[in-house]
This record gives C-alpha cells, sequence and structure tokens, in this order.
C-alpha cells in the first residue's frame, strides 16, 4: 500500500471500469469516495477491494441532478476533509438504433448522464480543490474510443464523449490558476458488462459484423492510477488504452 494520505471520488463505481478503478485506488491506499446508482453495487466493490472499512465511504449519486452531486462532494469534504482525484467515469449508452429512429429521450438521457454529470461534478471538484490547503487536484475524465471515432449508430454516445474532449481541454486551461490538472483516458474495448458484446460480434464500418479483439479492465485501472499518481506540475492530458487489435487505427 502506497505510503499517501490522497482523496479520491470515482463515478460509477459499481459496475465495470469504475469498479476496475475504484479497487485499484482503494488498494494504492487511497481514501475513496464511490458514488453511483446502486448502494449494494458499490458497497460490493468495496468490499471486493478488501479495504478497511475507514478508508472508503459509499455515496449512492445520480450525476444528473446537481442537488445530489453537491451531496456527494460534500460527503467527501465532511468525511476525508479534502479532494485529490476526481474519476468522472459515470455513463450510459442509447440502444443501437437508426439515428433517426433514435427518440429525444433516449438522446437526452446519454446527455444528461455522459456529459452534464461530467460538468457539474467539474464544478463541484473545482469548488473543493481551489479553496483546500494544499490547494489543487487532478480530474480525470473516461473519454472512450468514442471520443475520436463513432461506432455505427451511436450517436448520442458519440456526441457525448466527443464533447467530453471540449470539457477536458477547457477544464485543464481553467484550472491552471487553481493547481487543478485535468486529463483523459479515452478507452477501447475492455472487458466488462458493457463489452462484453464484443466478443460475440458487433457492427462494423462495412456493414459486417465482427468479433473484436478486448482486454482485461484492468489495465484501465493501472492507466488511471499511474495518471493521478503523477506530481501536480505533470499531467497526461490524453491516454489511449485499447485492446491492441481493436479496429480503431485502421480503415474499418
Amino acid at each position: 500500500m502506497a505510503g499517501h494520505n490522497k482523496v479520491a471520488i470515482i463515478t460509477g463505481a459499481g459496475s465495470g471500469v469504475g469498479r476496475a478503478v475504484a479497487i485499484a485506488f482503494l488498494k494504492d491506499g487511497y481514501k475513496t469516495v464511490l458514488a453511483g446508482r446502486r448502494a449494494d453495487a458499490l458497497d460490493e466493490t468495496i468490499k471486493l477491494s478488501g479495504a478497511p472499512v475507514e478508508q472508503a465511504l459509499a455515496v449512492p449519486t445520480d450525476v444528473t441532478k446537481p442537488d445530489s452531486v453537491k451531496a456527494l462532494f460534500a460527503a467527501c469534504k465532511d468525511k476525508f476533509g479534502r479532494l485529490d482525484v476526481l474519476f468522472n467515469n459515470a455513463g450510459v449508452n442509447a440502444p443501437g438504433v437508426m439515428l433517426e429512429d433514435l427518440s429525444l429521450e433516449q438522446w437526452q438521457a446519454v446527455v444528461d448522464t455522459n456529459l452534464t454529470g461530467p460538468f457539474l461534478c467539474t464544478q463541484e471538484a473545482f469548488k473543493l480543490m481551489k479553496d483546500q490547503s494544499p490547494r489543487g487536484g487532478r480530474i480525470i475524465n473516461n473519454g472512450s474510443i468514442s471520443a475520436h471515432a463513432p461506432r455505427p449508430n451511436s450517436v448520442a454516445y458519440t456526441a457525448t464523449k466527443h464533447a467530453i474532449t471540449g470539457l477536458t481541454k477547457t477544464a485543464s486551461l481553467d484550472g491552471r490558476k487553481y493547481d487543478i490538472a485535468v486529463g483523459q483516458v479515452d478507452i477501447g474495448n475492455a472487458l466488462t458488462e458493457m463489452a462484453q458484446r464484443m466478443t460475440q460480434g458487433v457492427p462494423q464500418a462495412n456493414g459486417k459484423i465482427e468479433v473484436e479483439q478486448v482486454m482485461d479492465v484492468n489495465h484501465v485501472a493501472t492507466s488511471v492510477l499511474h495518471m493521478a499518481s503523477l506530481p501536480i506540475e505533470a499531467n497526461v492530458l490524453f491516454l489511449t488504452v485499447m485492446a491492441s487489435k481493436m479496429p480503431f487505427v485502421g480503415r474499418g
């Protein structure tokens, strides 16, 4: 366990990438606040980490609701006194329907969680980090390969992930004066519940269905932990961690 006294908030910590990252942070010695919609899933993540009870705090949170986000950051401050790292990870996808068939409600649900949620969390992190002593901290956003290239029938998810890049860049700029470093991890085909379908075959740009290579989600966790471990004068602005042979850098 690392010899530090740092505090982290991880959203979407009840499953997938968020769970893997939360476990890695707890094992590294971070006092960790786990946010997610389901209290039982958050408690299970803490249990899986094997961390002492006093090192972790589960806060059921809906990142689309400003009051819920405010309560999350207030709980962090009350319990641990400060915040060193925020991992903006909570995200949802819409059904893989044709662009013209996606309902406004489906579009809005993705925008609210994937874009407005990280914005609200970033605002609260700024407020906390700029006023604490020592000042500053680090924010890491979950961008995704979809922040660079779309999959077929993914307009809501891809649009929000492209927007996360804008949030990352702007927050990085606006955070300078507070010693807040902001970066983004773009993840490709980490094997989670969400990516399980990759192993069965998914639609490609050319219309074919192909099985895609996946990687262990723990490679994402170690990548985020590395980004978080840097001194505040150094920042990984963008990091892409992906299954080596997934279709991204080639044509299709």
